[in-house]
């Protein structure tokens, strides 16, 4: 029986290279590859991956300077990274986002370390690895300032890139996440949705905790077929063991946790029902974050509001975008 979750990743590839994008693997370090689906002017058609000598040209060459003037020149439009979350990779998650921004923006999609076709051989599993090899990409990809918009395990990354390298993170979006998860931010979560740990909702083993993973993040109750919870069992949840070790490296002791001094202007972009990240907590911490810190709630949505009511939340997205290109 066919896969309709392989066929609509297909389908999905397809709207990706109608919006304008295309793949770009870019070697980072040697052993670590990120996937990125990046606007096709930006793309280096001459090689299959974009290796760590392209990325970080030393010399200074006429070919180096050339390369340099060329990606300079190309940067006409203000860049936007959608940094997905946890269950699915990069154009799943913003799939409904694609063809909102890709008129206006230069888009760049990119899947996390074990998600999609992102690897590493590194055994560092810290939000912050992820973050240092998502700025090392997107430099060698050319570009110098963008907003990140992150979503769930996203967002953790995504106010990483931002303390790590504010000259190139100029504005941030969250949704449905924290700037770190502490020990006891942890376990109250697992305690309102009553799990024993985070592998428990994030990495189901059967069709029933795909179920209960689609439950806890919608605001609507769905009605699927379980062939299609098969499905998502088979196509979405690879590489088990690593992502069950990012899982452990995302929470922190409550010691260790601390506020960042971010001059960024963010937006928190939040589903009203969320019931994994409550909104209490996106209230909580615009206090904690300042000034240059807004919220925007989406009534009648839960985490995955970027789905749920995608033209709601697009409009947020492009209203704070407007005020910050």
């Amino acid at each position: 029986m066919v896969n309709l979750l392989k066929v609509q990743k297909t389908l999905l590839q397809l709207l990706a290279k109608a919006a304008g994008l295309r793949l770009q693997p870019v070697e980072v370090e040697p052993g670590t590859i990120i996937s990125f689906w990046v606007p096709k002017e930006k793309a280096k058609s001459r090689k299959n991956v974009l290796t760590n000598k392209d990325v970080f040209p030393m010399g200074n060459s006429v070919d180096d300077e050339n390369l340099r003037k060329e990606v300079k020149n190309k940067k006409e439009r203000p860049a936007v990274v959608l940094v997905h979350g946890f269950a699915t990779d990069g154009l799943v998650t913003w799939q409904f986002q694609l063809l909102a921004l890709t008129k206006k923006y230069d888009v760049y999609v990119p899947d996390l370390l074990f998600f999609g076709g992102s690897l590493t051989s590194s055994t560092d599993r810290s939000p912050r690895f992820q973050a240092e090899c998502m700025i090392a990409a997107l430099a060698g990809l050319g570009v110098e300032r963008c907003t990140v918009v992150g979503f769930s395990y996203g967002g953790f990354v995504a106010f990483k890139m931002a303390e790590i390298k504010p000259d190139m993170v100029h504005s941030l979006v969250i949704s449905g996440s924290l700037i770190a998860m502490t020990d006891s931010m942890n376990e109250s979560i697992l305690e309102t949705l009553g799990l024993e740990s985070s592998a428990e909702l994030l990495l189901p083993e059967t069709a029933k905790g795909v179920k209960a993973l689609l439950s806890n993040a919608m605001y609507k109750k769905l009605w699927f077929p379980n062939f299609i919870f098969n499905d998502f069992l088979e196509v979405m949840f690879s590489h088990k063991k690593e992502r069950a070790e990012l899982l452990e490296a995302l929470v922190i002791r409550n010691d260790d946790a601390s506020v960042p001094n971010l001059s960024q202007k963010i937006l928190l972009l939040w589903g009203q029902n969320d019931r994994i990240f409550r909104l209490q907590l996106a209230k909580d911490m615009k206090e904690q974050l300042g000034e240059n810190t807004s919220i925007q709630i989406i009534g009648k949505a839960g985490h995955l509001a970027l789905l749920e009511r995608p033209f709601r939340y697009n409009h947020y997205l492009k209203e704070f975008l407007a005020t910050t290109s």
